[in-house]
């Protein structure tokens, strides 16, 4: 690796997609490649300066500011394989705070752990005039549906705060294997993230995990498969897979937590991926409260497994 020529003093003034951001986390994305460590150094010796003021990693940073940031040499990286461009994204709501898409299934939401790029870093590569998109939230790498992205920081800390407090509902469709009984059930489990010997993350039941909450509609029901709605009132990560899992019913295609016999069945009669959609999302506007209800139709390849699946068997519910 070469080392870059070492820059001059660059100055940078603070835009409204960095506002309220903390100026540690501003540098490391300023200043790719650029060591944590070597980013604290500079801000505790003073190097940093905000409006010719010197100020410490956890100052936020206002719409304005001024910012002097010392020559630093950065080694240079080779480059990755380039992202591309790819195919236009499902928009279904947008303004100048956010956007709502309808994910693909087997797309990454972002890049990372083997994945060299996801639908965030194609959406940027997209839209290259946007000065700001982040993900509000994720969606499993095989789960389609509704995902909303931030387009201005101020709209990305309210809705982190809406999704903290349960005022974004979220609901999912899903087919379980079995016959699930009750039209309306609250599933209230903990759980609890560990990783395998191979570092793969996963999620069980356990008294110390976090406290999670899900709760099941019943829409049809046929002999050997159920169609159920899940609401989620907390946002645990693979919540619904391992809380109907747990419960005796997994879901159809889960290579994590699923009946791995079952979906090998599954593939041969057209079912290829997990069957989980994220349908609904209901929330108010971040910035102007209006209330903002969406709906995402199951895609096709899950359709038409529901209509082989009602062709087949006689339905007993809905």
């Amino acid at each position: 690796m070469a080392l870059s020529k070492a820059p001059a003093v660059s100055h940078v003034r603070v835009d409204e997609g960095s506002a309220g951001q903390r100026i540690d986390n501003f540098l490391v994305r300023e200043c790719k490649g650029v060591p944590k460590s070597h980013i604290y150094r500079i801000l505790r010796s003073g190097e940093v300066r905000v409006n010719s003021r010197r100020v410490d990693q956890t100052y936020r940073l206002q719409l304005g500011d001024e910012l002097r940031i010392p020559p630093i040499r950065v080694a240079e990286k080779e480059a990755g394989p380039a992202i591309p461009v790819g195919k236009p994204f499902d928009i279904l709501f947008e303004d100048e705070a956010l956007l709502v898409l309808d994910k693909p299934a087997g797309l990454a939401v972002h890049g990372g752990s083997g994945v060299s790029f996801g639908l965030i870093e194609q959406l940027r590569r997209q839209r290259p005039e946007a000065k700001f998109l982040e993900l509000v939230h994720r969606l499993d790498r095989e789960t389609s549906g509704l995902l909303i992205v931030a387009k201005k920081r101020s709209a990305l800390t309210v809705l982190h705060d809406m999704m903290r407090e349960g005022k974004v509902q979220k609901r999912y469709l899903t087919l379980v294997a079995g016959r699930w009984l009750n039209p309306l059930q609250h599933i209230k489990l903990p759980l609890f993230k560990y990783l395998t010997e191979g570092g793969e993350r996963r999620v069980c039941v356990n008294p110390e995990g976090k406290p999670s909450h899900s709760i099941v509609r019943l829409l049809k029901r046929w002999q050997a498969y159920s169609l159920v709605e899940v609401e989620l009132k907390t946002g645990r990560t693979h919540q619904i897979r391992v809380h109907l899992s747990h419960s005796g019913f997994p879901l159809c295609g889960d290579d994590k937590y699923g009946d791995f016999a079952l979906n090998k069945r599954l593939e041969k009669e057209g079912l290829k991926r997990m069957f989980l959609h994220a349908a609904k999302l209901s929330f108010h506007h971040p910035l102007t409260d209006q209330l903002i209800e969406l709906s995402a139709s199951l895609p096709a390849e899950l359709e038409e497994f529901v209509v082989a699946v009602e062709q087949a068997g006689q339905r007993e519910y809905g």
